[in-house]
């Protein structure tokens, strides 16, 4: 891994002072601050892999919002991210951890698909206009965003509310589709699953939807588990 030359202590406002005084992007520095932060959060396994440092470089640019990395990575900022990889690759601590990096405006929350579908089935079908297109959390004090990352999408299962079947992530992407055209709110991704899995899953609807919402950017198929 490359050698830090400054040490981060709050990575948006480092690196968009940097950013700002045409410095060039210090992706050494943010490697190492996401290792430090990393190994405080998740225990002292967790490390940067030589791997996934490519898959870092594009998440990081989105997140900084810088405009010509992107396009030379083939992101577009008005879209959200969908990250993919197998089971333990270290989707969810990422995200966690380069969701510091966004401005403030930019910044999401994380929520389990899977605990999506329990409060459905607890609460019914509120639960998805709660997630989809009336979804607002704070920051602070001061409701600023409606920004979200579902994690894991595809480990849950369609669940009955009084005898009613939902195909509840469906649903709420589905509205998180109408709210990112009305209101150009966008939403994050993680899953285990394949563009072609997720279809079948979900269905093609949602899935051509999903092409307008989302970013793809993938770990390697053969990535292994770093859990272990």
């Amino acid at each position: 891994m490359p050698v830090s030359t400054k040490i981060i202590q709050n990575p948006y406002e480092d690196v968009a002072k940097l950013i700002g005084n045409n410095y060039q992007f210090d992706f050494p520095s943010c490697l190492n601050w996401l290792e430090r932060v990393g190994k405080k959060q998740f225990g002292a396994h967790f490390t940067i892999h030589k791997e996934d440092v490519g898959l870092i470089y594009k998440l990081l640019v989105y997140a900084i919002g810088d405009e010509d990395s992107c396009k030379k990575k083939g992101l577009r900022l008005h879209k959200g991210i969908l990250l993919t990889g197998p089971i333990g690759c270290g989707k969810t601590s990422l995200m966690r951890l380069i969701n510091q990096f966004f401005p403030p405006l930019r910044q999401f929350q994380m929520k389990s698909s899977r605990e999506v579908s329990f409060e459905f089935e607890r609460e019914g079908f509120k639960v998805i206009s709660r997630y989809g297109n009336t979804y607002l959390h704070s920051i602070g004090k001061v409701i600023k965003t409606g920004i979200i990352c579902f994690d894991d999408l595809g480990i849950e299962q369609s669940q009955k509310y009084y005898g009613n079947e939902c195909n509840v992530m469906a649903e709420i992407l589905l509205s998180r589709y109408d709210l990112f055209i009305q209101k150009k709110i966008i939403t994050h991704l993680t899953t285990n699953l394949s563009a072609s899995e997720l279809e079948v899953l979900y269905g093609n609807r949602v899935r051509s939807r999903m092409r307008e919402l989302f970013n793809l950017i993938a770990f390697e198929k053969t990535s292994k588990d770093k859990r272990v």
